[in-house]
């Protein structure tokens, strides 16, 4: 275990979504460093696996939650069984979404848009609320500090013909990022997107499709490759610890360089 500059012992994290793909990243980047892991997903044997291969690669606790956070009311009862499982919150990933599904916006039934919208938008600023809301309160205890960070998308830059639900919610997310940023730096909280670029998670598909994709896709990036889960563990770590105090309302790319080509 870590005992340097990303050491992450006594501090715990959330992470919505985080029994896979990115989620589990950034999960996988704080276990490694001894921090303790709350994972909110719907999906209870994903979530058994998720919490056995946190407990392996180094986390000091870690509980898995059925939460269904495009409910304020699941939210705001998760937070309060996190609070008495844990007993303190330093860091939250809201990480929750889905896959857009649609090749044009006129294919998009209007209920798929609030359906999206209700998780990647609505239940994101809920998740930060509220976490926001426990860490306030302990800086005005007398010990301030915490960071809160939601998962963007290149989307934040870039157009995608019928992905409107998707870039609309990651562009809102954003926005309210940066607004918590300038609210809460007065209690030592900061907040931030970590906007990933092509990641080969289970939402892109099987095993023979992304394969397909990394071969076809990976010359195109800077990199010469695309990008997995385990790429987030860094950054995740980082996000958490105090290596980060002194950053806040950026958007951070992990996208091996597409954006700069």
């Amino acid at each position: 275990m870590s005992k340097g500059l990303f050491d992450l012992t006594g501090k715990v994290a959330l992470i919505t979504g985080g029994n896979g793909g990115i989620g589990l990243g950034f999960a996988k980047g704080i276990a490694k460093q001894g921090g303790s892991i709350a994972i909110w997903a719907r999906n209870a044997e994903k979530n058994a696996a998720a919490k056995a291969e946190l407990e392996a690669a180094g986390a000091a606790k870690v509980i898995t939650y059925q939460v269904d956070v495009s409910s304020e009311a699941n939210i705001i009862e998760g937070y309060k069984q996190l609070m008495a499982d844990f007993g303190r919150l330093d860091c939250v990933f809201a990480n929750s979404g889905g896959a857009p599904g649609f090749n044009s916006v006129f294919d998009m039934p209007t209920e798929k848009w609030h359906e999206f919208l209700d998780v990647a938008l609505h239940g994101a600023f809920f998740t930060l609320r509220e976490g926001a809301r426990i860490m306030v309160e302990r800086a005005k205890a007398g010990e301030p500090g915490g960071s809160l960070v939601a998962c963007g998308s290149l989307s934040l830059f870039k157009g995608l013909a019928g992905k409107q639900n998707y870039s609309a919610s990651k562009a809102a997310i954003a926005a309210v990022i940066r607004c918590m940023a300038v609210e809460f730096g007065e209690f030592g909280i900061r907040a931030n997107v970590v906007a990933p670029g092509l990641i080969m998670t289970p939402m892109m598909g099987g095993d023979d499709r992304i394969a397909a994709m990394a071969e076809m896709m990976g010359p195109q990036q800077p990199l010469k490759r695309v990008g997995y889960p385990e790429d987030f563990e860094g950054i995740g770590a980082y996000l958490c610890s105090d290596a980060s105090s002194f950053l806040t309302g950026e958007t951070i790319t992990i996208d091996g360089g597409a954006m700069v080509k």
